[in-house]
């Protein structure tokens, strides 16, 4: 027992941090309509341990690796020559994918191209680094046509300020995992 005692209470001190943070912000928030998820940035062969503690934490898990749900980030829109070819790109191999798609934008005009443009090719749309403000905006531009996330600065302090919005489905928050205090946990003999 004591051979492993180290490694596990180190094990399980990381865990219960995730769990409690994702526990904490998903409390603060408020809004049973919104789930709190993680991102793909994890410690390097913890995972699945990670990705364990946010849902006993009561969030989701955003994806697990990138067969699971393709996501279109910033350097792939730029290296496709845009959002609008991006999302030509995409409808010319969507009957092919299988999994969902997500997009990322980083303000309201690249958002008004993927609504325009985006069905078919789509499934959400995420909201990186949007003010309070142009998230309701955004909220009032999609009608509920895709599935939003919230992304990016989302932490205890200010995830209460999404407590009433409403068309937004998901806050993904990187620091549940990357940035998490461990609870302090001791493994002591009772004589």
């Amino acid at each position: 027992m004591l051979l492993g005692e180290r490694l596990a209470l180190n094990i399980l001190q990381r865990m219960s941090g995730i769990a409690g943070q994702v526990k904490q912000l998903t409390e603060r928030l408020g809004n049973p309509g919104i789930k709190v998820t993680d991102t793909r940035k994890t410690t390097p062969n913890f995972r699945i341990f990670e990705k364990l503690a946010v849902k006993t934490g009561g969030g989701e898990n955003h994806r697990t690796g990138l067969y699971d749900m393709i996501l279109i980030k910033d350097n792939h829109i730029e290296a496709n020559g845009g959002i609008a070819n991006t999302i030509k790109i995409l409808k010319n191999k969507k009957s092919n994918i299988k999994n969902k798609t997500e997009i990322e934008v980083k303000n309201i005009k690249e958002l008004k191209i993927v609504l325009k443009e985006g069905a078919g090719a789509v499934d959400r749309i995420m909201l990186d680094n949007f003010r309070l403000p142009d998230v309701k905006k955004a909220v009032s531009m999609n009608r509920n046509r895709f599935e939003l996330e919230i992304s990016g600065g989302v932490n205890l302090k200010n995830i209460g300020r999404y407590k009433h919005i409403k068309g937004v489905s998901y806050i993904s928050s990187g620091s549940v995992t990357h940035s998490v205090k461990s609870l302090d946990i001791s493994f002591n003999f009772i004589t």
